[in-house]
Protein backbone atom coordinates (compact mmCIF):
# COMPACT_ATOMS: atom_id res chain seq x y z
CA UNK A 1 0.00 0.00 0.00
CA UNK A 2 1.03 3.69 -0.89
CA UNK A 3 0.71 6.44 1.34
CA UNK A 4 0.84 9.75 -0.26
CA UNK A 5 1.61 12.73 1.57
CA UNK A 6 0.97 16.45 0.33
CA UNK A 7 3.61 18.78 1.77
CA UNK A 8 1.94 21.78 1.31
CA UNK A 9 -0.47 20.78 3.64
CA UNK A 10 1.55 19.31 6.52
CA UNK A 11 4.99 20.66 6.27
CA UNK A 12 8.10 18.27 7.27
CA UNK A 13 8.91 18.95 11.17
CA UNK A 14 11.71 17.79 13.03
CA UNK A 15 10.53 16.32 15.94
CA UNK A 16 13.81 15.06 17.25
CA UNK A 17 15.23 18.65 17.15
CA UNK A 18 12.09 20.20 18.57
CA UNK A 19 12.48 17.91 21.52
CA UNK A 20 16.03 18.29 21.54
CA UNK A 21 15.41 22.61 22.04
CA UNK A 22 12.90 21.87 24.51
CA UNK A 23 14.87 19.73 26.78
CA UNK A 24 18.04 21.39 26.88
CA UNK A 25 15.58 24.63 27.95
CA UNK A 26 13.78 22.84 30.12
CA UNK A 27 17.15 21.63 31.92
CA UNK A 28 18.56 24.58 32.24
CA UNK A 29 15.84 26.22 33.85
CA UNK A 30 15.92 23.01 36.64
CA UNK A 31 19.67 24.38 36.86
CA UNK A 32 19.09 27.91 37.55
CA UNK A 33 15.96 26.46 39.67
CA UNK A 34 18.22 24.38 41.44
CA UNK A 35 21.23 26.69 41.90
CA UNK A 36 18.26 29.66 43.35
CA UNK A 37 17.16 26.86 45.93
CA UNK A 38 20.61 26.49 46.87
CA UNK A 39 21.56 30.01 47.45
CA UNK A 40 18.06 30.30 49.44
CA UNK A 41 18.70 27.72 52.17
CA UNK A 42 22.59 28.49 52.51
CA UNK A 43 20.90 32.33 53.22
CA UNK A 44 18.64 31.11 55.80
CA UNK A 45 21.11 28.54 57.21
CA UNK A 46 23.40 31.63 57.98
CA UNK A 47 20.50 34.00 59.01
CA UNK A 48 19.58 31.42 61.44
CA UNK A 49 23.36 31.20 62.99
CA UNK A 50 23.71 34.72 62.91
CA UNK A 51 20.40 34.88 64.66
CA UNK A 52 21.90 32.53 67.56
CA UNK A 53 25.18 34.28 68.04
CA UNK A 54 23.49 37.57 68.01
CA UNK A 55 21.09 35.49 70.43
CA UNK A 56 24.16 34.16 72.50
CA UNK A 57 25.80 37.83 72.58
CA UNK A 58 22.63 39.75 73.80
CA UNK A 59 22.82 36.75 76.64
CA UNK A 60 26.69 37.61 77.56
CA UNK A 61 25.78 41.31 77.65
CA UNK A 62 22.82 40.73 79.60
CA UNK A 63 24.96 39.11 82.17
CA UNK A 64 27.33 41.21 82.59
CA UNK A 65 24.52 44.56 82.71
CA UNK A 66 23.33 42.39 85.51
CA UNK A 67 26.50 41.86 87.11
CA UNK A 68 27.49 45.76 87.00
CA UNK A 69 23.57 46.68 87.88
CA UNK A 70 24.37 44.39 91.09
CA UNK A 71 27.64 45.43 91.38
CA UNK A 72 26.75 49.04 92.10
CA UNK A 73 23.57 48.37 94.03
CA UNK A 74 26.24 46.96 96.68
CA UNK A 75 28.39 49.89 96.36
CA UNK A 76 25.46 52.03 96.87
CA UNK A 77 24.67 51.15 99.68
CA UNK A 78 25.02 53.47 102.46
CA UNK A 79 27.81 51.02 104.69
CA UNK A 80 29.45 51.06 101.29
CA UNK A 81 29.54 54.75 100.36
CA UNK A 82 32.94 55.49 101.90
CA UNK A 83 34.42 52.83 100.21
CA UNK A 84 32.87 53.79 96.74
CA UNK A 85 33.83 57.66 97.07
CA UNK A 86 37.40 56.39 98.14
CA UNK A 87 37.91 54.58 95.11
CA UNK A 88 36.78 57.11 92.56
CA UNK A 89 39.05 59.13 94.46
CA UNK A 90 41.79 56.76 93.76
CA UNK A 91 40.99 56.37 90.62
CA UNK A 92 40.69 60.37 89.51
CA UNK A 93 44.37 60.69 91.40
CA UNK A 94 45.94 57.76 89.28
CA UNK A 95 44.48 59.70 85.97
CA UNK A 96 46.39 62.79 87.39
CA UNK A 97 49.00 61.61 88.31
CA UNK A 98 49.53 60.25 84.26
CA UNK A 99 49.35 63.68 83.50
CA UNK A 100 52.91 65.73 82.60
CA UNK A 101 53.17 69.27 82.12
CA UNK A 102 56.21 68.64 80.11
CA UNK A 103 54.98 65.92 77.71
CA UNK A 104 51.91 68.18 77.19
CA UNK A 105 53.94 71.38 76.49
CA UNK A 106 55.59 69.42 73.80
CA UNK A 107 52.57 67.49 72.20
CA UNK A 108 51.21 71.15 71.82
CA UNK A 109 53.92 72.88 70.59
CA UNK A 110 53.95 69.86 67.30
CA UNK A 111 50.23 70.96 66.59
CA UNK A 112 50.20 74.97 67.53
CA UNK A 113 49.77 77.13 64.44
CA UNK A 114 52.40 80.06 64.21
CA UNK A 115 51.13 83.69 65.93
CA UNK A 116 48.85 81.85 68.33
CA UNK A 117 50.13 81.25 71.65
CA UNK A 118 48.92 79.01 74.94
CA UNK A 119 48.07 82.15 77.19
CA UNK A 120 47.01 79.19 80.71
CA UNK A 121 46.11 75.65 80.18
CA UNK A 122 44.05 73.55 83.26
CA UNK A 123 43.69 70.17 83.20
CA UNK A 124 40.71 68.57 84.51
CA UNK A 125 38.41 65.36 84.63
CA UNK A 126 35.81 64.95 82.39
CA UNK A 127 32.01 63.57 83.24
CA UNK A 128 32.90 60.06 81.84
CA UNK A 129 36.43 59.97 84.01
CA UNK A 130 39.21 60.98 81.12
CA UNK A 131 41.32 63.16 81.11
CA UNK A 132 40.30 66.92 79.88
CA UNK A 133 42.70 69.93 79.49
CA UNK A 134 40.79 73.66 78.98
CA UNK A 135 43.39 75.83 76.70
CA UNK A 136 43.34 79.99 76.73
CA UNK A 137 44.80 80.77 73.91
CA UNK A 138 45.77 84.12 72.64
CA UNK A 139 45.85 85.11 68.30
CA UNK A 140 44.73 87.23 65.59
CA UNK A 141 42.36 85.71 63.70
CA UNK A 142 39.69 83.08 64.26
CA UNK A 143 40.81 81.11 61.52
CA UNK A 144 44.27 80.39 63.20
CA UNK A 145 41.64 78.64 66.26
CA UNK A 146 40.05 76.32 63.72
CA UNK A 147 43.72 75.34 62.43
CA UNK A 148 44.82 74.39 65.79
CA UNK A 149 41.71 72.40 66.39
CA UNK A 150 42.16 70.71 63.42
CA UNK A 151 45.84 69.60 63.94
CA UNK A 152 44.72 68.63 67.54
CA UNK A 153 42.07 66.36 66.23
CA UNK A 154 44.28 64.98 63.56
CA UNK A 155 47.08 64.13 66.56
CA UNK A 156 47.35 61.12 68.28
CA UNK A 157 46.97 62.86 72.19
CA UNK A 158 44.09 65.14 72.04
CA UNK A 159 40.28 64.07 71.09
CA UNK A 160 37.24 65.88 70.76
CA UNK A 161 38.53 68.88 69.90
CA UNK A 162 36.25 72.05 70.45
CA UNK A 163 36.34 75.86 70.85
CA UNK A 164 34.07 76.57 73.63
CA UNK A 165 34.00 80.83 73.18
CA UNK A 166 35.71 83.48 71.65
CA UNK A 167 36.72 87.22 72.66
CA UNK A 168 37.71 90.22 71.13
CA UNK A 169 40.14 92.02 72.29
CA UNK A 170 40.97 95.84 72.05
CA UNK A 171 44.48 96.79 71.30
CA UNK A 172 45.87 100.53 72.39
CA UNK A 173 47.70 102.55 70.52
CA UNK A 174 51.06 102.28 71.80
CA UNK A 175 50.56 100.20 74.88
CA UNK A 176 51.88 96.44 74.90
CA UNK A 177 51.34 93.62 72.27
CA UNK A 178 47.71 92.13 73.21
CA UNK A 179 45.74 89.32 71.37
CA UNK A 180 42.96 90.42 69.13
CA UNK A 181 41.01 87.28 69.90
CA UNK A 182 41.43 84.94 72.79
CA UNK A 183 39.70 81.49 72.72
CA UNK A 184 38.49 79.37 75.21
CA UNK A 185 39.19 75.27 73.79
CA UNK A 186 38.61 72.05 75.53
CA UNK A 187 39.64 68.72 74.25
CA UNK A 188 40.55 65.45 75.88
CA UNK A 189 44.29 64.38 76.71
CA UNK A 190 45.21 60.79 75.25
CA UNK A 191 48.43 60.04 77.21
CA UNK A 192 51.25 57.80 75.64
CA UNK A 193 52.60 54.99 77.29
CA UNK A 194 55.72 57.29 78.46
CA UNK A 195 53.59 59.45 79.79
CA UNK A 196 51.77 57.53 82.08
CA UNK A 197 54.60 56.22 83.34
CA UNK A 198 55.62 59.55 84.13
CA UNK A 199 55.34 60.83 87.17
CA UNK A 200 54.44 64.33 87.09
CA UNK A 201 51.21 65.79 88.64
CA UNK A 202 48.95 69.00 88.49
CA UNK A 203 51.06 70.78 90.91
Amino acid sequence: MRIEINLATQPYEDARQFWSYWGAGIALLALGTLLLSSLAVMRLVNAQRERKEIAEMEAVIGKFDAEKAGAEAVLNRPQNRALRDRSRFLNELFERKAFSWTRVFEDLETVMPAHLHVVSIRPDMSADNNLEIKLVVGGDTREQALDLVRKMENSKRFKQTQIDSVRQNEINQGGPTADRVTFDISALYVPSGETAAASGGFN
